[in-house]
């Protein structure tokens, strides 16, 4: 199946958090909390501002991105558990170090 957000919300499948501590405490299913970090599955076209003007989104496809404990709405496609929210819950893109050194 094909999903396509609407305006300024954006689709997440949330990465997992590790089972191990640093320490090698193995953490229980009930302990664990969710994770705040995902990955943007597809993202919307953009919101529009006061003059109807189409102002596209910062994140893309593929980007690792964190977000508010409380953000979004869980949905279940294909089976599997994903996140829509608003662009405006994503606190920040996560870049990668090859990425940054590029950049630098």
């Amino acid at each position: 199946m094909t999903f396509r957000p609407l305006h300024d919300r954006i689709l997440v499948r949330r990465i997992e958090a590790e089972k191990k501590t640093a320490g090698g405490i193995i953490i229980p299913d009930t302990a664990k909390e969710k994770p705040q970090e995902g990955e943007v599955i597809a993202v919307g076209p953009g919101a529009r501002d006061d003059s109807g003007k189409l102002v596209e989104l910062d994140v893309k496809a593929g980007d690792r991105i964190l977000f508010g404990k409380w953000s979004g709405t869980e949905i279940k496609l294909d089976g599997e558990e994903l996140l829509i929210m608003k662009a405006s819950d994503v606190m920040g893109v996560i870049e990668s170090q090859t990425s940054a050194k590029k950049v630098a």
